[in-house]
């Protein structure tokens, strides 16, 4: 079989591209920048076809699908920078992919979107997510449209950022709703359960949550982090208006100054109000999932940091 992935570079599409290509797959990668460094050590190790589109852009992706029997579609924003806005890119970007594909005669469609996607959703992220699944449900390609909660792992930008706020401060922020919940799940889990949906049947036409076997609130998440680091710090909850203030200036500052996505925006911010867990039985049954626990997890990546 031969797949197509975008958003290879990505904390996920990585080991999707490394479990894809330890499948034995045949793989095409799409690159906005196919002449970057990252993605021509990725598809230099994976043995992958570069190939150059920009999802923003529909007449870029003509040709990138053909001979192509699955696409594997992870490209996705937390953060908005200039024009890759979270309607552009999950709405708007996943519109061209699809349409692509179908018109491509790709037969098998993987999709990733984000557990507490659902119509009439508080945030902006979670409404360009509903609309992007969708536009996958109606394409007419037998489609498998994943949920994952808080995605893990040695590259994540979650446990890392607040270990390297321990590392070189006293306090740690406390933001959103202290009792709202999570439910993380390990990169490893999720790319294999994206690798293992394209010979699984019953996935076909199915949403499914990827879920870690463990809940946590935003402080316990913390506790495990300081526990797997063997640190101790002091939590500090951050009153939500002081947390909005403070967000809308790393939105305004990063992208005008800095030219990158900010740390923390307050679409981020509407989403810690609310919980983030889901039922991932389904998906363990099917695809025959393991979880390892969180703790367990963070503290053989996080050792070799110190």
């Amino acid at each position: 079989m031969k797949i197509a992935i975008t958003g290879a570079t990505g904390f996920v599409g990585r080991e999707v591209v490394r479990q894809a290509q330890q499948a034995g797959y045949s793989l095409r990668l799409l690159a906005r920048h196919p002449q970057a460094s990252r993605m021509l050590r990725i598809a230099n190790q994976a043995a992958g076809e570069i190939i150059s589109g920009d999802v923003l852009e529909s007449t870029t992706l003509t040709g990138a699908f053909t001979g192509i029997d699955a696409v594997i579609h992870l490209v996705g924003i937390i953060s908005e920078v200039g024009r890759s806005t979270f309607e552009n890119v999950h709405t708007e970007g996943t519109r061209n992919v699809v349409n692509t594909a179908h018109a491509s005669g790709v037969k098998r469609f993987v999709h990733m979107s984000a557990l507490g996607t659902r119509p009439g959703a508080a945030s902006r992220y979670h409404q360009s997510k509903w609309e992007a699944e969708e536009l996958v449900r109606r394409s007419g390609v037998e489609h498998t449209i994943f949920r994952p909660s808080l995605i893990y792992g040695p590259e994540d930008h979650f446990v890392n950022l607040f270990y390297n706020i321990a590392r070189f401060s006293p306090v740690l922020p406390v933001m959103g709703r202290t009792n709202a919940r999570f439910q993380p799940v390990a990169v490893e889990v999720v790319a294999t359960a994206f690798i293992k949906a394209l010979a699984e049947p019953r996935t076909i036409n199915q949403t499914l949550d990827l879920c870690g076997p463990e809940t946590f609130t935003f402080t316990e998440l913390l506790d495990q982090i300081l526990e797997a680091s063997q640190r101790k710090r002091l939590k500090i909850h951050i009153p939500l208006p002081l947390a909005r203030f403070q967000a809308a200036f790393l939105e305004m500052v990063y992208p005008l100054i800095l030219r990158k996505a900010p740390p923390l925006n307050r679409e981020q911010l509407i989403m810690l109000q609310e919980d983030n867990i889901g039922d991932q039985r389904k998906a363990q049954e099917l695809l025959e999932l393991t979880n390892p626990r969180f703790r367990e997890a963070i503290e053989s990546y996080l050792k070799r940091k110190t």
